[in-house]
């Protein structure tokens, strides 16, 4: 098991945020974590992360327990993030950006030559500010940066988000990459359909609450049972 979540709870000061939120990702499968804008599901990712500690629960990555570790430890146990907003230093050239990303983990190390190789276009933006950058541009050096770390396991928040449709398939592309050589995914999407199209399984979140886990395939098949999770997430 890579990642493993038992009954968390999660506050943000005295507001309780998720509700005993347990589930679990394997080895180079994609998890697509589902829901309404403040079901709780950027705020899984915060918790998975240490950037919002759980007040109660479990969180185990590879079988170690990773809930009271602070987040560079976690990202250096081989757990990768590309944040909604992308995160990038904007006065850094794209270069810089991605060196900050390098790390040394217990899984396979990426190379700059093939994050390069799957985003050919970063070759020539190398000594651009990021600041000066498109949103897919952006997306495209998030991506790679999360690579060169070396994840075993990568979260991606909203990775269509604002993207044009070409940038959005290449964006699915790398996950189905990811997951053929090993790598995991959680994939959080307001674009359900998009989800779908890579997840092994899904997990819906309704309020802070798993409202339903269960087969990718059987969600697609079943058109009444999607409609009643997620009908207005599209």
């Amino acid at each position: 098991m890579m990642l493993d979540v038992q009954a968390v709870d999660t506050f943000h000061g005295e507001t309780q945020a998720l509700f005993g939120v347990s589930l679990t990702v394997r080895d180079g499968e994609v998890l697509a974590l589902l829901g309404a804008n403040g079901a709780g599901k950027t705020t899984l990712l915060r918790s998975i992360l240490g950037l919002t500690r759980p007040r109660h629960g479990e969180i185990r990555f590879r079988g170690r327990t990773i809930t009271a570790n602070p987040t560079h430890q976690i990202a250096r146990q081989g757990i990768g993030w590309v944040p909604d907003d992308r995160r990038l230093c904007p006065t850094l050239t794209v270069e810089k950006n991605l060196a900050l990303g390098i790390k040394r983990t217990a899984f396979r190390p990426w190379t700059l030559g093939e994050v390069t190789e799957i985003f050919s276009a970063l070759k020539y933006l190398m000594s651009r500010d990021a600041e000066t950058l498109s949103g897919g541009e952006m997306q495209m050096v998030a991506i790679a940066r999360a690579l060169l770390g070396s994840p075993g396991l990568v979260l991606f928040d909203e990775p269509s988000q604002g993207l044009a449709p070409k940038i959005v398939n290449d964006v699915m592309a790398v996950i189905r990459r990811l997951k053929a050589e090993g790598i995991a995914a959680i994939v959080v999407e307001q674009n359900a359909d998009v989800a779908l199209s890579v997840a092994d399984r899904v997990v819906v979140l309704q309020r802070g609450q798993v409202a339903w886990s269960g087969e990718a395939a059987e969600l697609v098949a079943d058109a009444a049972l999607k409609r009643s999770l997620i009908g207005g997430v599209q």
